[in-house]
């Protein structure tokens, strides 16, 4: 019960706003709170403001909201846009010389592209698709390395209204398929392979992989050339990016689609096996990116802005594709690791590009930050204005070296909560405005109705308790459905409080001063280096393997990706491999089956699991022994009460 839920984290220090950070978007408290006051006093007519003067509209809509097929909100229902449009054409005659686009490979490689060659690129591979018989509500799945052509590749996708799925390049031929079959996509974009990490991915190979084992409605394959690499193409089917380019047009008519039409599915975990294809919208959530963008990162024309995730999840979506390009913004993009050719990688990038506002996950923060003072402190980084963080909660020992090494104790910070499924940032400070606190999102954003509720579905204002984190009132950005599965849509995120509330799946409380710590996820999904891995996934991964019987998947802390996973595993009597052998060979099992992201960082090998006497699997006991905690739960409900001694004499010291 969330009532029970207790925080134990005290954290007193606040910083105020930097003297030397001049806002230029929200400039007081005074502005923020009066766009908040608006939201609360009228948020259609809030909403409805800032869709007619931050979009562009082909035919402008003249109804808002309409809430009659609640929880499936429809924002602006009537009106008519284009995404790329918004993205590129509109900028054309004041930003048409403007970089738009900083790329640099891991390899050491650069291009730059301005907004004028860049709406060239996008209009001459929409044309190629449409060539290819891609049309209007048609499904594209991009599997790509990142790189510009993935954008390009998403804004032709928006500018001829096909929907795009991205699939992550660290995912498996079997996640790609199944993702692929879920959509029923016509066409696969993906490249020779991609630099990652000193390797080159091939994803092309597990592209191919893919289609042998499903993925029949594939009639066309396209293939970016990146790296050189001698791939197999199939005549008919596979086509080489550049060739099929080359006699096309550089400019393309925009497809004007409905506000509500699909513009991208996108996959994220959850507590059952099957991955959920969150269906976002046109006009709502590029206002939701548009406006996002303005507000916590204060963007304008003089900013080169680096967002670090790749366009495989939702952030590299809307603050790498979408929101900054909206805005007329320079994005930077880098396609590698981190620590290639050491861990000074992002500190050279941003001193050699003059980055100034940089957004990365704590993840990668703690691993930077391990490496020491020294490493960043041998870059020029005065040019850096703003810094952000997404993907979890951070930590506020990565939050102080971050604010401290990174920053130089002059650039706000902005730990900034939302969800593939809310589309845009919900919670964040406001640079140069809002006091912040290491670890704490802070408050809501304007138009957003944030609340910390008990499992009855009320308010919680006690500052040592928490409770589930929902929002009360619609907003543009928001997912509109399970693509195919409208049932599983609400039953997953409205049905806990009878439609009233979307229920976020994570736990938070709010301080005295009205400020939001999220405490962590309320099921059983798994936030692994800011990416969310439902458990089930990799149970199911186990199982498929000939000598498991069961499994059961927890998370764990973990000093470097937040969160660890910790795999229980029963296997076959028949077993006779030792069992360091075993666990290596079901930690490399998994990677085949969903990817490298899923890698069980432990696997104990049990003789059975912790079940009710109706066969439910205990996972919270489980959790609490990979977590070296005493446990504390009611254990009277177990069909076998000593298995849990024996699970934890299995447990690795």
């Amino acid at each position: 019960m969330t009532q029970d839920i207790h925080s134990i984290l005290t954290e007193e220090r606040k910083f105020v706003p930097p003297k030397a950070f001049t806002p230029r978007r929200i400039r007081s408290a005074s502005q923020l709170e009066s766009l908040r006051q608006s939201a609360r006093s009228d948020l259609e007519g809030f909403w409805g403001k800032l869709a007619k003067t931050e979009l562009d509209w082909q035919t402008p809509f003249s109804h808002v909201l309409d809430r009659q097929n609640a929880p499936h909100f429809r924002w602006f229902e009537d009106g008519n846009l284009n995404v790329s449009f918004n993205c590129l054409d509109r900028h054309l005659s004041t930003r048409g010389n403007k970089t738009a686009i900083i790329f640099e490979g891991e390899q050491g490689d650069t291009e730059t592209l301005t907004y004028h060659t860049l709406y060239e690129r996008v209009c001459r591979f929409a044309n190629a698709l449409k060539k290819q018989g891609v049309g209007k509500g048609d499904r594209v799945i991009l599997y790509m390395p990142m790189i510009p052509e993935a954008v390009i590749a998403m804004q032709a996708c928006a500018r001829i209204g096909a929907i795009h799925s991205v699939v992550f390049g660290g995912f498996s031929a079997e996640a790609l398929k199944d993702r692929i079959e879920d959509t029923k996509a016509c066409c696969l974009i993906t490249a020779d392979g991609g630099h990652r990490g000193g390797k080159i991915i091939e994803l092309k190979k597990t592209a191919d992989r893919a289609l042998e084992l499903g993925g029949a409605t594939v009639k066309n394959v396209i293939v970016f050339q990146r790296t050189g690499k001698t791939v197999p193409m199939i005549s008919g089917r596979d086509h080489w990016w550049h060739e099929i380019v080359s006699d096309c047009d550089v400019a393309c008519e925009p497809e004007w689609v409905n506000s509500e039409h699909p513009l991208f599915i996108l996959y994220t975990s959850g507590s059952t096996g099957k991955p959920k294809g969150l269906q976002h919208s046109s006009g709502g959530y590029l206002l939701g990116a548009t406006m996002t963008c303005q507000w916590v990162f204060d963007l304008d024309d003089s900013d080169i802005f680096w967002c670090t995730a790749d366009v495989g999840w939702i952030t590299g979506h809307t603050y790498v594709a979408y929101g900054p390009l909206s805005n007329g913004a320079t994005i930077m993009m880098y396609e590698g690791a981190p620590t290639v050719p050491d861990g000074g990688r992002f500190w050279k990038i941003c001193e050699k590009h003059r980055v100034t506002v940089f957004y990365t996950a704590p993840t990668a923060i703690r691993a930077l930050m391990k490496l020491g003072d020294d490493v960043p402190n041998r870059y020029d980084l005065s040019s850096l204005r703003l810094l952000g963080t997404v993907g979890e909660p951070i930590n506020p020992e990565a939050w102080m070296w971050y604010h401290r090494v990174i920053g130089q104790s002059r650039c706000p910070i902005v730990d900034t909560w939302w969800q593939t499924e809310t589309g845009a940032i919900m919670a964040s400070p406001i640079p140069g405005v809002t006091a912040t606190k290491p670890g704490s999102c802070t408050q809501p954003l304007p138009g957003i109705d944030l609340d910390i509720v008990d499992s009855e579905g009320n308010s919680i204002q006690a500052s040592d308790k928490g409770g589930y984190l929902v929002v009360r009132q619609p907003w543009p950005s928001m997912a509109r459905t399970i693509w195919g599965d409208d049932q599983r849509y609400v039953d997953t995120y409205w049905s806990q409080f009878d439609g009233k509330y979307y229920v976020a799946g994570d736990s938070a409380r709010r301080d005295s001063d009205g400020y939001f710590w999220i405490m962590g996820r309320l099921d059983d999904v798994l936030n692994v280096s800011g990416h969310r891995l439902g458990t089930m996934e990799i149970e199911s991964a186990l199982v498929a393997h000939p000598c498991v019987v069961e499994a059961a998947v927890v998370g764990f802390p973990h000093d470097i990706k937040g969160e660890g996973i910790h795999a229980f595993v029963v296997t076959k009597p028949s077993e006779t491999q030792q069992d360091s052998d075993i666990v290596e060979t079901l930690k490399q099992w998994v990677v085949e089956q969903i990817g490298a992201i899923a890698r069980p960082d432990v696997i104990v090998l049990v003789d059975n699991l912790p079940k009710t006497r109706s066969g439910k699997i205990m996972r919270r006991l489980l959790r609490s022994i990979a977590c070296k905690e005493k446990i504390s739960q009611d254990t009277s409900t177990l069909e076998n009460e000593t298995i849990l001694s024996q699970i934890r004499a299995a447990e690795p010291n």
